[in-house]
């Protein structure tokens, strides 16, 4: 007969993963599985020291402008996903995202994050065009794209044309859980060769993960931390998922504030170099969520530069923060909640400080 199972030691796991920046996928999973505020408090202050020991108190700030809810594609937790009849739908023209980047130069902003659901409009020609004319009157400052799944050549050219950084969550690296949160014509193997490409094209590359979207246990959440750790991202967005009140997930209960602050901290840990956001999402379920997500390991906040009319529009999930903020309240808002907690915003494009 055998004996009870044996717990792991969390102690040796989390010594293990200060000193080596590493677990197996089962280590990850039993630190998930058996975590405890002793736990997370050890890893939080190995992360801030790690995080003040590269960047100081610094946190960047990105303006976020979102450039479209119209999306070919039907993701599954998505509410501007293909299927909602429901949303309103809106595309910003040219002349108001780049006076909502002049809005947001004036403030400080030093980081333009152009994000937007997979919309035909936005062909190479387009967005090349729109690249080229923020770079021209705004020399300084770096433009991010988040812009979905697109071929190597529209990559390359979008590279060329200015574009310093992009952002393409590759939300699941276990390929059966990323089968059950995305429609039959998209595929895990895409997304994952998307990343892959624009690392090699030159990119600052980033990547991410919903923390408790449908079907996640502690062995998916295992798997997205080993691909951190082997595809080295220099941005690492997560946050809990929230469900949308039009989409098949409806129904489905909040990711867990506590457990995305407790994996903040082991991506610093993972990749201390990495620009890791305080997301929205953390702010919506929790009123001192950004916060947390900065005192846990984070180092950048994407307020809003959106025209106030479409935020509400720009509905991935239910109850978004800020949608009704102007964008210098939105700005000063933020300098405070940051420096309640010893933090800074500063002017800065807040590039990725490799060692």
């Amino acid at each position: 007969m055998s004996g009870p199972e044996r717990k792991p030691d969390i102690d040796t796991l989390v010594r293990e993963l200060i000193d080596r920046r590493s677990l197996s996928t089962e280590g990850y999973a039993a630190l998930i599985r058996e975590r405890s505020p002793e736990t997370a408090c050890i890893l939080r202050a190995e992360a801030d020291r790690l995080k003040e020991r590269i960047y100081g108190r610094d946190v960047y700030v990105r303006g976020l402008i979102e450039l479209s809810n119209i999306c070919k594609n039907d993701c599954l937790y998505c509410g501007i996903r293909r299927s909602n009849a429901s949303v309103e739908r809106y595309r910003l023209s040219i002349e108001e995202i780049l006076l909502s980047c002049d809005t947001g130069y004036e403030l400080g902003f030093r980081t333009f994050v152009l994000q937007g659901g997979e919309d035909g409009f936005f062909d190479d020609d387009v967005l090349c065009g729109l690249i080229g004319r923020i770079k021209e009157k705004h020399p300084d400052c770096a433009v991010t794209l988040s812009m979905g799944e697109r071929s190597r050549e529209s990559y390359e050219k979008l590279f060329k044309a200015g574009t310093d950084r992009y952002l393409l969550r590759h939300e699941s690296a276990d390929p059966l859980h990323y089968r059950k949160l995305h429609p039959p014509e998209m595929s895990f193997e895409n997304r994952m060769e998307c990343l892959r490409i624009l690392k090699a094209t030159g990119y600052q590359t980033g990547c991410g993960f919903m923390v408790g979207s449908p079907f996640q246990t502690e062995k998916e959440l295992s798997e997205d931390l080993k691909f951190i750790e082997s595809f080295k991202p220099d941005m690492c967005g997560i946050g809990p998922f929230i469900p949308h009140k039009a989409t098949p997930f409806a129904g489905e209960k909040p990711g867990s504030v506590e457990l995305t602050l407790f994996l903040i901290s082991i991506l610093r840990i993972i990749h201390p170099e990495m620009l890791i956001p305080s997301t929205t999402a953390l702010g919506t379920l929790s009123p001192a969520g950004r916060e947390e997500g900065i005192r846990a390991g984070a180092n950048v906040v994407m307020p809003n530069l959106s025209p106030k009319a479409v935020r509400k529009k720009y509905e991935l999930y239910d109850n978004k923060i800020c949608t009704g903020e102007e964008s210098a309240e939105c700005r000063g808002c933020l300098e405070r909640r940051m420096e309640s907690i010893g933090h800074r915003i500063v002017t800065d494009r807040g590039d990725i400080k490799k060692r």
